[in-house]
């Protein structure tokens, strides 16, 4: 029977990351054309901690959960997580692997991928089965402008996977899940990296988009460095926070790790405003999944205005401090 392994991401704040139920709900589809391969998890952390999440894994349909646990998996560790998720995959022999394409996935996947000499497709948006049976990642090239679907000649079929590109599921699936603890085997190993302390960015403080229900973006129609710091106060008047079109990113108006769009995040808040935004679709891909979709922009013809819930034709220099000051006095 084939079987599909997921990496059950924990945040720094013991969470599981909510990647691996966007992961667990597509597995499931991609299971039943695999004749109902297994869908199982493999989870790495301290002592203790694995009980508080059992319940989240049975109600996500997982058959198995295979877990590591060890006072020193406190903090991520390249060397120590590898060897571990190394003897996991050996010993459970998974055709497909799935990991969330976070900060921590695309740093534990590849080297679970080189070790194995197999292949990884990075950055998915996509995830099928052809006819042959095969794992299909589709995943954008050429700076965003195509669409590569990409297939593995080699097993284990590996891919990473953007956070929000795919929905979790819509009720809990219930299964009878197995849970197989693994001893780590990691007296050996000499990490080459000693955590000392973790100091979140500002930007990271300020712009949380990947649970934020309230977005403001911002594009080439903000102009400048002011008009960037206008759509931060409107974000911060409506407790929302701020995103950027790769073409404000290219002016330097805002940083890469706000970027939303096929070369940068895939968000779905509850409210999107985009604001001096064209709506080139490179952009679109990575917003439209957005509850609400408010646009602003001087030009009736931009294409976000063909997405949109709700449009405003205006100068966003205008509409937003009028804005401000409504939510402000409220």
């Amino acid at each position: 029977m084939s079987n599909i392994l997921l990496y059950a991401e924990v945040t720094r704040e013991n969470f599981l990351h909510t990647v691996l139920f966007e992961l667990a709900y597509k597995a499931q589809e991609l299971a039943q054309k695999l004749d109902k391969a297994e869908v199982s998890a493999f989870l790495i952390c301290k002592t203790g901690l694995a009980a508080e999440y059992k319940e989240a894994f049975i109600n996500s349909a997982f058959d198995n959960v295979y877990i590591a646990e060890d006072d020193s998996l406190e903090n991520y560790s390249t060397e120590l997580y590898s060897k571990i998720a190394l003897d996991i995959i050996k010993e459970v022999k998974p055709d497909i692997i799935l990991v969330g394409a976070t900060t921590q996935g695309r740093d534990l996947a590849p080297r679970i991928s080189s070790s194995l000499h197999t292949g990884l497709t990075a950055d998915c948006t996509g995830l099928d089965i052809n006819e042959k049976g095969q794992l299909a990642a589709t995943r954008p090239t050429f700076g965003g402008k195509l669409m590569a679907t990409i297939l593995c000649k080699t097993l284990p079929q590996m891919a990473t996977v953007r956070p929000k590109v795919f929905k979790p599921a819509p009720e809990n699936i219930v299964k009878d899940t197995k849970f197989v603890y693994f001893k780590p085997d990691i007296e050996n190993i000499k990490t080459k990296v000693e955590f000392v302390e973790f100091v979140k960015g500002m930007n990271t403080c300020i712009n949380e988009l990947d649970s934020a229900q309230i977005i403001v973006a911002g594009g080439r129609g903000m102009k400048n460095e002011a008009g960037f710091e206008l759509l931060k106060n409107f974000a911060e008047s409506i407790g929302g926070c701020v995103g950027a079109s790769r073409g404000a990113v290219e002016m330097g108006l805002a940083p890469v790790d706000i970027q939303i769009g096929q070369t940068g995040k895939t968000v779905t808040p509850k409210l999107y405003i985009a604001c001096g935004i064209s709506g080139a679709i490179q952009h679109i891909v990575g917003m439209q999944e957005s509850d609400k979709i408010i646009a602003i922009n001087n030009d009736e013809k931009a294409p976000i205005f063909e997405v949109c819930d709700c449009g405003y034709v205006g100068d966003v220099f205008e509409v937003l401090p009028r804005l401000i000051n409504e939510f402000k006095a409220e």
